[in-house]
């Protein structure tokens, strides 16, 4: 098994089960001298965890304490490795001995088993949505790498929909053209609606139940020239890399209306169909991409003794997030060689 790394320039590798002593990334390709602030990283991985206060998410108590074992000194990088990780302090495995026997409908147990001959069944081992937190490391590395490069870069991520509730247009323009952040709403779901959600899916967490929903990400401010024609099209990276995270059904650039006849959608005054990507190509307008999820996988029985998400999109978004950033860092730094 030795698809574990991602990005060409930005390159990192993560590591770790999901009930094991820790999870990590090693992180090689950061540029040197960037100022790398630690409390960003842990509020990043905080958005993530299990156990937070206020949200609809999985009990688990993880405080997910970043540790940082190379690659930054006195605060900034050095050109070498960033070598992260956090450690799993409440791994409860033995509610997993049955997997071993009867494997979970709709997690990976069984094709996990089947591929490799041997795998870790504890809380579905690198299967498990544990493994994302690396990525958030990553991400969040990412981010700033990306701020010192391009300080006026903003990502804005929200939960666009979950279950029967969806954002309208409106509600999403107001979200990000706001100051706001996604947490201030349990949710995620930046709505007057936001409590209806919530009960919603307390309701569904009760019934030991689940529901799918969206991801909805807009870059703004994007540079023009961002892609790497013909197989490292900027947007067929993004679509990889959102699709590399657990429970994704699918990924949609711009959000055109495909009902549209060719003179229509192709007019100036809808080049936002083509979601700030054209030719595989960054065109300078902001990008946005819809991430769907399905429900969680676990239910009924399986939800009855573990601890579960009753919607994966709450706990996705600074994953959803994490993985743009080093995407678009991974071609920015791309694009200073393509031309001399």
């Amino acid at each position: 098994m030795s698809a574990n790394q991602f990005g060409e320039r930005f390159r990192w590798m993560t590591f770790g089960e999901s009930h094991g002593p820790a999870i990590g990334v090693v992180i090689d390709g950061c540029p040197a001298g960037v100022t790398i602030d630690l409390n960003f990283v842990q509020a990043e991985l905080n958005k993530r965890r299990p156990g937070q206060v206020g949200k609809v998410v999985s009990p688990r108590s993880e405080t997910d304490q970043v540790e940082v074992l190379s690659g930054i000194l006195e605060g900034k990088t050095l050109g070498t490795p960033i070598a992260m990780m956090i450690r799993n302090q409440d791994a409860r495995s033995a509610d997993y001995e049955s997997v071993k026997a009867k494997p979970r409908a709709g997690h990976a147990d069984d094709m996990w088993n089947l591929k490799f001959g041997h795998s870790d069944h504890r809380g579905g081992g690198r299967a498990s949505g544990r493994e994302t937190a690396t990525r958030v490391m990553a991400g969040a590395v990412a981010q700033q790498v990306i701020q010192k490069l391009y300080p006026d870069l903003q990502f804005r991520t929200f939960a666009s929909a979950i279950g029967r509730f969806e954002l309208t247009d409106t509600e999403k323009e107001n979200f990000i053209q706001s100051r706001q952040s996604y947490d201030e709403y349990s949710t995620r779901f930046p709505s007057g609606r936001n409590a209806e959600v919530e009960s919603y899916l307390k309701d569904l967490q009760a019934k030991h139940d689940s529901v799918g929903g969206a991801v909805q990400i807009s870059m703004k401010n994007v540079p023009l020239g961002l892609g790497q024609p013909v197989f490292h099209k900027l947007k067929s990276d993004l679509a990889a890399a959102f699709m590399s995270i657990g429970a994704t059904a699918g990924v949609d650039l711009g959000g055109g209306d495909l009902s549209m006849t060719g003179q229509q959608f192709h007019s100036q005054s809808h080049s936002k169909n083509y979601g700030g990507v054209r030719g595989g190509i960054s065109t300078g307008e902001t990008i946005t991409l819809t991430i769907f999820f399905k429900p969680t996988s676990s239910i009924l029985d399986v939800a009855r003794q573990g601890r579960h998400d009753p919607c994966i999109v709450i706990r996705a978004i600074p994953v959803v997030q994490a993985m743009a950033a080093c995407v678009i860092l991974d071609h920015l730094l791309w694009m200073r060689t393509d031309r001399i």
